[in-house]
């Protein structure tokens, strides 16, 4: 057992030669967090060893509950929102600590930021130590930390190619968002029996984002009764975040309609594979888990997201004929209700949806970023190691995650 930090990681060695450390910045939201693991995954598989660097949040607690393999550290940084800069700057500042002591035990050949504010700490305390540092921004318009980082990394990755022109570096390659393997189309009906759902039954899956959006809910209640009129043997599945799942859980009771509430759910995969539409925010991630699945939604933006950028990474798929857009300001139940059925009712419509999102799926994103990585970390450091010969040997595996003790 090593104690870093506060932190409590139970790691068994099984190869005495030890590999190339990547660190990953992905904590916060969702967002961040699952095309890290995607990526982490790929570095896995070509013979190095992954470090996570997130937050305290529950959304990542609970997300890293599938990083096996890896290495998992909490570090205690702060959003920075208006009227907490001191916060911000003092979590930074502890964050960035942190980071140094734990390379200091040893030092990573890479790190890479995915956005968000546990990302930039770890980019700044690896290049203190002659890390090659990396970045991935998922989202049309670069986040702040992105932006700043962008002066101090070796090479950007973006999700959308309009993101390139946001982002001051000389070397940015798009990649798409990565997105796990296990989102691929699939059988619906199956998806649906091992959800615990009808089978034969048309469903609708509503989701905020990893940690829910109180609009979205309430629109959706306010939609049922045209959308139950409409389709009388429809079906939900509502993730609802922590806050709203008793009064979503009421709101379908009262109208006597068959839905599962959920809080949370880990097997987004079964979730997306189960549906015939979704409802859900615009951030990249989801956008980019709908379209390796190929299912058609309905987006709603974030209206308080930085820089709108919601907003814009919805265009981008509506554009194309990809999803098809409500604005929160002015939506009401009734224009929620006629744009779900419009697709579960319509099979052709449903049928160009799909085909639209094909574009937006870069299927090898992951593994692309995971081979730049090291190619140019094997430049930087003279290639001073080989690869794995066998994804299953992992030079370690941990056997309890990482816990915070503040």
């Amino acid at each position: 057992m090593l104690r870093r930090n506060g932190l409590k990681t139970f790691i068994v060695n099984r190869n005495t030669k030890q590999k190339p450390l990547v660190a990953i910045g992905c904590g916060g939201t969702g967002g961040h967090l699952y095309p890290g693991l995607a990526v982490a995954d790929q570095l896995l598989l070509r013979g190095c060893d992954v470090t996570l660097l997130v937050s305290a949040k529950e959304v990542d607690q609970q997300g890293i509950k599938s990083a096996l393999g890896m290495n998992v550290a909490t570090l205690p940084a702060v959003g920075m929102t208006r009227g907490k800069l001191a916060q911000f700057i003092v979590g930074f500042w502890k964050s960035y600590r942190a980071s140094r002591k734990l390379f200091g035990e040893r030092p990573p050949q890479a790190v890479l930021a995915m956005g968000g504010f546990t990302s930039a700490p770890p980019v700044l305390a690896g290049k203190a130590c002659g890390a090659a540092g990396f970045l991935h921004e998922s989202n049309t318009i670069p986040g702040k930390a992105n932006r700043w980082l962008a002066h101090f990394v070796d090479q950007a990755f973006v999700g959308f190619p309009t993101a390139a022109g946001r982002l001051h570096h000389t070397n940015i390659l798009c990649t798409g968002t990565p997105v796990r393997p296990q989102f691929q189309p699939t059988d619906a009906g199956s998806c649906r029996m091992a959800l615990g759902l009808a089978p034969d039954r048309p469903l609708v899956l509503v989701m905020g984002g990893s940690q829910g959006a109180s609009g979205i809910n309430d629109l959706l209640l306010q939609a049922l009764p045209q959308l139950l009129k409409a389709v009388p043997n429809l079906q939900f599945l509502h993730i609802t975040g922590a806050n709203d799942a008793p009064k979503v859980q009421a709101g379908y009771h009262a109208h006597q309609a068959k839905a599962m509430v959920r809080p949370f759910l880990t097997e987004m995969e079964l979730a997306l594979g189960a549906a015939n539409v979704a409802v859900s925010r615009a951030g990249a991630s989801s956008l980019a888990e709908l379209a390796a699945m190929r299912l058609p939604s309905v987006v709603i933006p974030y209206p308080a997201a930085a820089d709108n950028h919601q907003f814009h990474n919805a265009r981008a798929y509506v554009e194309t004929g990809a999803a098809l857009l409500l604005e929160q300001k002015g939506a009401t139940g009734e224009l929620l209700a006629e744009r779900i059925v419009s697709v579960v009712t319509n099979q052709t419509a449903h049928a160009e949806i799909s085909r639209a999102l094909e574009r937006w799926h870069y299927a090898n994103a992951a593994e692309l970023i995971a081979e730049r990585m090291i190619a140019l970390m094997e430049a930087m450091h003279g290639g001073r190691w080989k690869r794995a010969a066998s994804p299953n040997e992992s030079g370690f595996r941990v056997l309890q995650l990482a816990v915070h003790n503040p």
